[in-house]
């Protein structure tokens, strides 16, 4: 039980080091990588987060967001909502 407990820390953990995925500065980490080293989902991710739509976070982002009625908001956009445009 306490190897599970440790391994479960340890990987909430590493996991926290890395950028949200389809945030404005995952999407800039990405634009200064090298294109033949992207992996398949990362180069779907930057096409529907930063060339389809705007990226997480960004101002554009938030505004469409604020327009939003609240009631159709998900729960990924409303804690992303807090992360990236109130604090």
């Amino acid at each position: 039980m306490k190897k599970i407990a440790f391994a479960f820390v340890v990987l909430t953990t590493l996991s926290a080091c890395q950028k949200e995925v389809g945030t404005q500065a995952w999407c800039d980490d990405l634009a200064t990588k090298k294109k033949s080293e992207w992996k398949a989902q990362e180069a779907i991710d930057y096409a529907k987060h930063c060339l389809l739509q705007d990226a997480i976070g960004s101002e554009a982002w938030c505004n469409d967001l604020e327009e939003k009625p609240k009631g159709d908001w998900s729960t990924n956009d409303a804690t992303s909502y807090a992360k990236h445009c109130v604090f």
